[in-house]
């Protein structure tokens, strides 16, 4: 096999649907960067993906921070 006939990785044409939650949104748009690497390359991608949907999930779990003028009594 030479160069010429090893064929480029092509995107796989998923279509990712906006949550309306920007933090989920930039996580699954993220997603597309693994559509121009080989296969070896999708892991690394994956794994950040997740890393960012697991921390925007938990910041929702987490309490509110009063601002700077709620009574904190």
């Amino acid at each position: 096999m030479t160069d010429e006939d090893a064929a480029e990785p092509a995107a796989l044409g998923v279509v990712r649907t906006p949550t309306g939650h920007a933090e989920v949104d930039a996580q699954l748009a993220r997603l597309a960067d693994a559509d121009h690497l080989p296969a070896d390359g999708h892991l690394a991608v994956y794994e950040d993906v997740h890393r960012g949907l697991r921390e925007a999930l938990s910041a929702l779990d987490a309490p509110p921070v009063p601002g700077p003028y709620e009574n904190r009594s």
